[in-house]
């Protein structure tokens, strides 16, 4: 990150605007967020971005529009990022399930790990609804845990032809390389992402009242611990993991086992409904151990298909998640 803010730095050009360049600052993030798989990498990958074209507005010459420089000069800087750097991951890519009586095993640097993102960092909010649609299915986790097997490249490519729309004469000219060179990338990206095989999942989508109602009933079990309610509404192959621990269960059964064992210190918790990865989500409070009221305990994020929840992500890292989510620390 450079020194002093976009204003500091602004120059004596009529063009562009600050406010020009903000315009794309939300999609932008998208487009980090997915070659990153981290938000807080993917603000600060935009803020670098935003410096360094503000530096270097003499030499934009309007060849190409503002939004292909910008993506552009943030392709490099999430390449620069990406260089000699470990993919991130879920729990579930990274090696087989445990057993429930197991316990959590170790905690993974904060680095190892595929971070959540509010949906209205990743993509600008009055999009119509189709673009909204559209944008929640590439920013699902499993969709940008997949990308993150891929070599940056044949990433960017991919996103940029088959997430963002540009045509391949546009992303040449990005990368600097020719349409054959494109061509070729996204076809072995794609390649590379149907062998990783993302598991689909539903999107949040507000008006879907089966959705909705599939929800309130999964708050409505977790906020009761009805356990036998709770397990209804799984998946029979449904999944739990809890970053950072390297830990997951599959099944319901393992699920139902961890609930009511190591995990029953859950009872009593309150959930606050919130959107991240395209997906529903819930801050969960668990009973505070000492006063009144409830703590911040977990980022629950939701992969919803056929009427039945899949799989439960418990990002416990609170500190960092519920501020960026706008949610509070403490439920009185």
């Amino acid at each position: 990150m450079g020194e002093g803010s976009i204003t500091e730095i602004r120059s004596a050009h009529a063009r562009p605007s600050e406010a020009e360049l903000e315009q794309y600052r939300a999609e932008l993030t998208g487009y980090c967020y997915r070659m990153l798989g981290s938000s807080f990498e993917a603000e600060d990958a935009v803020q670098d971005a935003m410096l360094r074209a503000w530096r270097s507005l003499d030499r934009f010459e309007g060849r190409s529009s503002l939004r292909s420089w910008l993506y552009s000069i943030a392709t490099n800087v999430c390449m620069d990022m990406l260089n000699g750097r470990q993919r991130r991951a879920r729990p579930v890519d990274m090696g087989p399930a445990v057993e429930a009586e197991a316990g959590v095993g170790p905690i993974l640097p904060e680095n190892t790990w595929l971070e959540p993102i509010p949906d209205a960092r990743a993509f600008a909010q009055e999009a119509d609804p189709a673009e909204q649609a559209q944008a929640r299915e590439s920013l699902r986790l499993a969709f940008v845990a997949a990308l993150q097997f891929l070599p940056p490249r044949q990433r960017a490519v991919l996103i940029l032809r088959e997430v963002l729309r540009w045509q391949a004469s546009e992303v040449a000219e990005l990368l600097d390389t020719s349409v054959a060179s494109v061509n070729s990338a996204l076809q072995r990206a794609r390649a590379g992402l149907e062998a990783v095989g993302p598991r689909q999942t539903d999107v949040f989508a507000p008006a879907d009242g089966d959705q909705r109602r599939l929800l309130d009933r999964y708050v409505e079990a977790f906020e009761a611990y009805d356990m036998d309610a709770l397990v209804a509404l799984l998946h029979e192959d449904a999944t739990l993991s809890m970053p950072p621990y390297d830990m997951w269960l599959s099944g319901r059964d393992q699920m139902l086992t961890w609930f009511v064992g190591t995990g029953v210190g859950c009872r009593g918790s309150r959930m606050l409904p919130t959107v991240a990865n395209g997906m529903p989500a819930f801050g969960q409070y668990r009973v505070a151990e000492h006063g009144d009221g409830h703590e911040a305990w977990a980022l629950q994020v939701l992969d919803v298909s056929g009427g039945r929840i899949t799989g439960i992500t418990a990002f416990l890292d609170v500190e960092a998640l519920f501020p960026l989510f706008g949610l509070p620390m403490r439920l009185g």
